[in-house]
């Protein structure tokens, strides 16, 4: 037998089997998000926004993300996660549509009114990306044993950074052609295939369950959507606020954690751009930088899942929160464009070392009942540093200066680092067994 006729072999039937079908539509729906992102700034000042509030409205999509947390949660625990998906990627598809109308000219209306309409737009996406999120990592953490379930989390950061990172290019090569709306085309068109790509996902079952012949035939509902069951009664699904009561300690020591590392990744992608203008690099120049760390974040994604299922999860989350800390504290000691290239290079290798280990945590804590609304929660945390990092950034920068507003962001992110070091165990597996008790 070949090699790559055993490699086939393994997949088909193997434990990662079920994560392929997953893959897909994350990656294709990537490419839709990498397409709209650079536009949404340029879209809003073509209406008349100042560049203050242009720049706000990046923030949207993460700020619609973030409400959104809690109603995906309870979708996908009724539902179930296939379901969700699939709402959840159609959901993506109209709020990028509602942008395109606005930013095409479709409807006739103020350019006030047209703005705001772009801002719907782009917070109904980030509501979409709740949903996506959430749901595919849920069904992943059911779908994939302990063994396995770092590399099946990380190829699925993986997927999503490969769509962010060739979404710009299908984007900027329709505003060629079509201006600025071939940006929004670009994302109406694959997300709207992402969400076609969606109803090829299978229904989780429940391990070990059988038809019997009693049921034989009838249609069981996803295992989502299954209440747990305590001497043949069904009994209530577990609320987010009794999840978050019950793992307190896991939301305020590694969850916070969790919010450290959201934060330093989300202010990288301002610190590189704002220190190469800081240096007076061309934006060619700038680019290519920021393109480098990108590609070197890119090609970790398999490496550091790799390591987390056979080193264990406490390496991986301390070297990617390490190599962010010394990455962006050396970032305002660089003088010249060789020297910040390869510590843009160190930052980059550092953020794609922890690909996937957010996801995987959240995994690995979650509960069998309540998974979804205890991811919600994890989501929560992930959401909320995304928004601070950059807030942090901003804020000391205009108290202290660009250098300082870098040093800060280093320190978060060292910060991250000692309390993985401190709150996650050694060795390979899963960090937690979650209980198999059902909630009450």
């Amino acid at each position: 037998m070949s090699p790559a006729g055993g490699r086939r072999r393994r997949f088909r039937g193997g434990p990662l089997e079920q994560a392929f079908q997953i893959y897909a539509p994350s990656a294709v729906y990537s490419v839709g998000l990498g397409a709209l992102t650079p536009a949404m700034a340029p879209a809003a000042t073509a209406f008349g926004a100042s560049v203050a509030l242009a720049a706000a409205s990046v923030v949207l999509v993460g700020l619609g993300s973030l409400v959104a947390n809690a109603p995906a949660a309870w979708l996908a625990s009724r539902a179930g996660e296939r379901a969700t998906i699939i709402v959840s990627a159609w959901t993506g598809t109209l709020g990028a549509l509602l942008t395109l109308a606005a930013v095409a000219g479709w409807l006739p209306v103020p350019d006030q009114t047209g703005l705001g309409i772009l801002m719907a737009g782009f917070v109904v996406v980030g509501m979409a990306g709740a949903g996506f999120n959430l749901a595919r990592q849920s069904y992943l953490a059911v779908a994939i044993p302990g063994s396995h379930r770092a590399r099946a989390m990380s190829t699925l950061g993986g997927t999503i950074r490969m769509g962010l990172f060739a979404g710009p290019f299908l984007g900027a090569g329709l505003q060629t052609m079509l201006g600025l709306q071939g940006a929004f085309v670009a994302a109406v068109v694959a997300m709207a295939l992402a969400a076609g790509l969606s109803f090829t996902i299978r229904n989780l079952e429940a391990p070990g369950r059988h038809q019997s012949p009693t049921t034989s035939g009838t249609p069981q509902p996803p295992l989502a959507a299954q209440l747990p069951v305590t001497g043949g009664v069904p009994t209530p699904r577990p609320t987010m606020r009794w999840l978050a009561r019950e793992h307190r300690r896991v939301l305020f020591t590694s969850g916070i954690g969790v919010v450290c590392l959201s934060a330093a990744r989300a202010s990288r992608s301002a610190v590189i751009p704002l220190w190469a203008t800081e240096l007076g690099l061309s934006p060619a120049a700038a680019s290519a930088i920021y393109g480098l760390s990108g590609l070197a974040d890119l090609l970790m994604f398999y490496p550091s899942g790799l390591m987390m299922d056979r080193r264990g999860r406490r390496v991986v989350a301390v070297c990617c929160l390490g190599g962010l800390a010394l990455g962006t504290a050396l970032v305002p000691l660089t003088g010249s464009p060789w020297w910040f290239a390869a510590v843009a290079l160190v930052v980059g290798l550092g953020n794609g070392f922890g690909s996937g280990i957010v996801m995987t945590l959240g995994a690995d804590y979650s509960p069998p009942d309540g998974r979804p609304q205890f991811l919600a929660l994890w989501r929560l945390q992930s959401d909320a540093g995304m928004l601070a990092g950059p807030a942090a950034l901003s804020a000391v920068t205009g108290l202290a200066g660009l250098a300082s507003g870098i040093w800060a962001v280093a320190a978060i992110a060292a910060v991250g680092a000692l309390i993985f070091a401190r709150v996650l165990p050694r060795g390979p597996g899963p960090v937690a067994e979650p209980s198999v008790e059902p909630v009450r």
